[in-house]
C-alpha cells in the first residue's frame, strides 16, 4: 500500500477546503437577502417603506427598517447606555434622492445588575426620511430601486452581531401607504421637540443638573425618564433624584466616572410612558476633566481605525510594538514548534516514514524542497486570503477557516479517509486513473508538494507560541512584509523536514525501512480517527447536538461508500449492487442530513452560577472601573492550544485558589463561530489568532500571557495584582 498515491485527492480536497471556508465566511459576513425581509433565530428584519403621495419633490416619503425580536432579545438605541452598540443603516439610493438621520423612537432602559442599556425589545421600527430632487424620474419602470445594508446588536444573555442586505422597489406614481399605520404609530412615541426656554444643562462636580421647563402640563409631578442622546457622559444605572418646582422639572445625575469627552452640546430626552420630548438645552459652567485614554502602539492604529465602528476602547497593550525582524523571527519559531501540534504530527509522522525509503540523496533533496515549497506557499495564499478579506471589510483572524461548519464537515471526512486508507480498509490509488497514479510514481516531487499543501491546510488553524504577537503585528503592516511573515511561519514549519533531507548525517539517523512501517502506518489511523472526534465536538459548538449527529451519520455512509468500492471477493454483479446502493444511501443522506451539518447552531451559554462569565464588549471596563481585576480567555472549540489549557493550567486548583483570592472576574471570548467584537478586542490586544489570555487592572496596562500557559507564570502574574 503506498501512502503517496492518495495525495492528489488530498490535494483536491485540500483546495476545496481552502476555497469552502473563504466561501462559508463571506456568506456569514454578507447574509444578504434578495427582497425586504431578513430573518435569523433573534429577529426577524423588514424593509418597510411609505409614500402617501408617491414619490415626488416636496411629499413625504419614509423608509424604515422594522425589527422584531424573539421574547427577551433586544438591539440598542442611539446611545446604547454601558454597553451594547446602535444599530446602522447604509442606503443605496439613485441620483436625486438622498436619505436622513434615523428619527429615533423613544427606548427603553435595560437593567442589567449594576449596568443598564437603552434600546428596544418586542417589536420597533427604525424610520428613515428620503428627500427627493425635483425633477427626479426615477427608473426606466418608474419606480424607485432601493438597498440597504444594516447592522445591529441583539443580546439577551449573550449578544450576537448580526447583519442583512435588503431591496424594494417604490412606485412613483400612486400611493404606497400599506405600512403607514406602522410609521404613525411610531412617530407617536417618537420624541417631539421642545423648545430650550429657560432650560439648561450643568456640570457640577460628578453631578449633572438638568433643568427643564416648558413641559406639558399633563406630564407635571409624574416621575420621567431620562435618557441622553450621547454616551458615556451618565452613569445609566446609578439612582438619581428628580423633583419638581412648579412647571420646572429639575434632575441631579451621576456623571460617568470614565467619561472620556465633554460635549459642548447635551441633547436629552425625557419620558413618561408613550409621551416624550427632546431637548438642546443650553450648557452652563466647565465639565470636571474627562478620564485619560490609554495610548496604543503606532502599529494597531490603522487597524483599530477600521474596528472604530464596534465601538470598543482601546487598550494599552503591555508589551512593546514589535519590529519586522521580531516578528519574521517569532513567524520563524512559532512555524518550527507547529510540527508538535497535535493536528499536524499525524501527518508529519507518516511523511518521516515516507522519506526513509528514499536512499539517493539527490531524490531526498527534491522531496523536501518540494516539500518546503508547498508548504510556504500554502501560507502565503492563506495569508493573501486573510488580508483581502480584511480588506474587504471582513472581521477575520488566524483559523478563521474553521468558523465555518462546511469546513469542519469538509476536514472531518478527510481525516475520515485518511485513517480507513491507513488502516488498510482500501486505497486511494485504486479510486484513481491509470494514468494518474502512473503520474505520480515517475514525479515522487508531487507527492511531496501536496504533502506540504496538506500539512499547512491541517497547521493553519494553529496558533503556537511566538505565533500571536507576530501574526497580529503582520495584519497591521502593508501587504509585501505581512505575507513575509507569513512565509516565515512556513520556512519554520518546513525547515525541520528540509534539514533531514539536505543533511547527511541527519538522514542516517532515521529508522531503516521494514515490517515495522506497515504496523506503524496502521496506528497512525487511530490518530486521524481522534482527530475526527475532536472534529465532530467543534461542530458540536457551533451546529449544535443535530449538526454533530447529521455528520457523524454521513461519515458512516461514505465508509460504506468505500468498503462496498473495495469488495473483491464478491461476484462483480453483487459488487456493482451493493455500490450502486450505497451511493444512493449516501447521496440520500447528504440531502436529509447536510443541512444540519451547516446550520448555526446557538452558541452555549455561561450560566451565571459557574465561575466564568461571558466576555461582551465593554465588559472588561465596566469590571475595572469598579475596582476589579480582570482574566481573560479568548479561546475557540476548533482550538487545540486552547482546551489545553482550560484542562490543565485554567483548571488547576491552585491557580483558581489565586484568582479567587485576588477576587478576580474570569471571562470567556468564544470565538468558535466569527465574532466582529472579539476579533476587534484581538486587534486591540495587538493578535490575530487565539489562544490569548489577558490579565486587566485599573491603572496598568495589559498584561498578555504566552499561548502555552503554565501554572508557574499564571501565579505569578495574579501575584502582582
Amino acid at each position: 500500500m503506498n501512502f503517496s498515491r492518495f495525495l492528489p485527492a488530498i490535494f483536491l480536497i485540500a483546495a476545496c477546503t481552502l476555497s469552502a471556508g473563504a466561501s462559508a465566511q463571506v456568506n456569514l459576513v454578507n447574509s444578504a437577502s434578495k427582497g425586504p425581509v431578513f430573518s435569523t433565530e433573534q429577529v426577524r428584519a423588514e424593509l418597510l417603506a411609505w409614500a402617501p403621495e408617491g414619490v415626488e419633490a416636496g411629499k413625504p416619503v419614509w423608509l424604515g427598517l422594522q425589527l422584531a425580536h424573539q421574547p427577551g432579545w433586544h438591539t440598542y438605541w442611539k446611545n446604547s447606555g454601558d454597553s451594547g452598540l446602535p444599530t446602522q443603516l447604509e442606503w443605496a439610493l439613485p441620483a436625486g434622492v438622498t436619505a436622513g438621520d434615523i428619527a429615533w423612537p423613544t427606548p427603553q432602559k435595560f437593567p442589567l445588575g449594576n449596568l443598564a442599556n437603552y434600546g428596544y425589545g418586542d417589536t420597533v421600527l427604525l424610520p428613515v426620511p428620503l428627500t427627493v430632487a425635483p425633477g427626479f424620474s426615477g427608473s426606466a419602470a418608474a419606480q424607485l430601486d432601493v438597498k440597504l445594508k444594516a447592522t445591529w446588536l441583539t443580546c439577551k444573555e449573550v449578544c450576537i452581531p448580526q447583519d442583512g442586505e435588503f431591496s424594494l422597489s417604490i412606485p412613483l406614481k400612486g400611493a404606497t401607504a400599506m405600512h403607514g399605520n406602522a410609521f404613525q404609530a411610531t412617530f407617536a412615541v417618537t420624541p417631539k421637540p421642545l423648545p430650550s426656554g429657560s432650560s439648561e444643562v450643568e456640570a457640577s462636580g460628578k453631578t449633572l443638573k438638568v433643568s427643564l421647563a416648558g413641559l406639558p402640563v399633563a406630564l407635571q409631578g409624574k416621575t420621567l425618564a431620562l435618557y441622553p442622546e450621547t454616551g458615556s457622559v451618565i452613569e445609566p444605572a446609578a439612582p438619581w433624584q428628580q423633583a419638581w418646582q412648579g412647571a420646572l422639572w429639575t434632575a441631579q445625575v451621576p456623571l460617568s466616572s470614565q467619561r472620556s469627552t465633554s460635549p459642548t452640546q447635551l441633547p436629552l430626552v425625557v419620558a413618561f410612558n408613550e409621551s416624550a420630548y427632546r431637548i438642546e438645552a443650553p450648557f452652563k459652567g466647565e465639565w470636571p476633566a474627562v478620564a485619560p485614554v490609554a495610548a496604543l502602539p503606532p502599529a494597531l492604529t490603522t487597524a483599530l481605525q477600521a474596528n472604530a465602528a464596534l465601538g470598543a476602547t482601546p487598550l494599552q497593550n503591555s508589551a512593546p510594538p514589535l519590529g519586522l525582524l521580531a516578528a519574521l523571527l517569532g513567524a520563524l519559531l512559532g512555524g518550527m514548534i507547529l510540527n508538535l501540534m497535535p493536528c499536524v504530527f499525524p501527518v508529519l509522522a507518516l511523511k518521516v516514514v515516507s522519506f526513509v525509503h528514499v536512499k539517493n540523496q539527490a531524490a531526498r533533496v527534491s522531496n523536501g524542497l518540494a516539500y518546503s515549497a508547498g508548504v510556504v506557499l500554502s501560507f502565503l495564499a492563506l495569508g493573501a486570503l486573510l488580508l483581502a478579506l480584511r480588506a474587504a471589510g471582513d472581521q477575520l483572524g488566524w483559523g478563521f477557516q474553521l468558523q465555518s461548519p462546511a469546513v469542519i464537515a469538509v476536514l472531518a471526512a478527510l481525516f475520515t479517509l485518511l485513517g480507513l486508507n491507513l488502516a488498510g480498509l482500501f486505497e486511494f490509488g485504486n479510486f484513481l486513473p491509470g494514468n494518474v497514479a502512473g503520474l505520480q510514481s515517475k514525479n515522487p516531487t508531487i507527492n511531496a508538494f501536496l504533502s506540504g499543501v496538506l500539512a499547512t491546510a491541517i497547521a493553519s488553524p494553529c496558533t503556537a507560541p511566538f505565533m500571536g504577537a507576530a501574526l497580529g503585528y503582520a495584519v497591521a503592516l502593508p501587504a509585501g512584509q505581512a505575507l513575509a511573515v507569513f512565509a516565515a511561519i512556513g520556512v519554520g514549519m518546513a525547515l525541520p523536514f528540509l534539514l533531514a533531507s539536505t543533511v547527511p548525517a541527519v538522514a542516517r539517523a532515521l529508522p531503516r525501512p521494514g515490517a515495522w512501517m506497515v504496523t506503524f502506518k496502521q496506528l497512525m489511523a487511530f490518530p486521524m480517527f481522534a482527530t475526527v472526534a475532536w472534529l465532530v465536538w467543534v461542530l458540536g459548538q457551533q451546529s449544535g447536538i443535530d449538526g454533530a449527529a447529521a455528520l457523524l451519520a454521513l461519515l458512516v455512509l461514505m465508509a460504506l461508500v468505500v468498503w462496498a468500492f473495495n469488495l473483491h471477493t464478491t461476484a462483480r454483479r453483487a459488487r456493482t449492487l451493493l455500490a450502486s446502493f450505497s451511493i444512493a444511501l449516501g447521496a440520500f443522506g447528504l440531502w436529509a442530513l447536510g443541512p444540519n451539518v451547516i446550520k448555526p447552531g446557538n452558541l452555549p451559554t455561561v450560566a451565571a452560577s459557574e465561575r466564568w462569565q461571558a466576555w461582551e464588549p465593554g465588559r472588561v471596563d465596566q469590571l475595572t472601573a469598579q475596582g476589579q481585576s480582570v482574566f481573560v480567555d479568548f479561546t475557540a472549540a476548533w482550538c487545540v492550544t486552547c482546551q489545553y489549557n482550560k484542562k490543565t493550567t485554567l483548571s488547576n486548583a491552585s491557580v483558581l485558589a489565586d484568582m479567587d483570592t485576588k477576587k478576580v472576574a474570569l471571562l470567556r471570548a468564544d470565538w468558535t463561530r466569527r465574532d466582529p467584537a472579539v476579533t476587534a478586542a484581538l486587534t486591540q490586544l495587538g493578535r490575530n489568532g487565539v489562544p490569548v489570555y489577558v490579565i486587566y487592572k485599573a491603572g496598568r496596562a495589559p498584561v498578555v500571557l504566552s499561548e502555552i500557559l503554565s501554572v508557574d507564570d499564571v501565579r505569578a502574574e495574579l501575584a502582582k495584582l
